[in-house]
């Protein structure tokens, strides 16, 4: 598996409640509400750290589970957030999130 970045998109709501994180699509204003496994992983969607390492160091220091079957689902949630346009996701560190650049996608 190659190395995935993630970084949150600044253009939306975002609000911790009962340690879950609850998120509105800047898109189209569509309400998130996730577990708190994968609210580790927003708060840690830096765009510098990769995400094997969010996983490893973040998740399964926190539960105990398989590090290979929690980066696969972490990958699969982290690509379906950035279906809707939630996160973003590159093979290298995202300095800035494509939303700021003005990047179509």
């Amino acid at each position: 598996m190659s190395t995935v970045y993630v970084a949150r998109n600044p253009r939306v709501a975002a609000r911790i409640l009962d340690g879950e994180m609850m998120i509105m699509s800047g898109r189209d204003s569509t309400l998130f509400t996730l577990n708190r496994t994968a609210t580790i992983l927003w708060q840690w969607a830096d765009g510098t750290t990769p995400l094997d390492r969010i996983v490893e160091q973040r998740i399964c220091s926190e539960y105990n589970v398989e590090a290979a079957q929690a980066l696969q689902d972490a990958e699969a949630l982290a690509r379906e957030l950035a279906s809707h346009e939630i996160l973003e996701i590159s093979d290298q560190p995202i300095s800035e999130p494509a939303v700021l650049r003005g990047d179509r996608q």
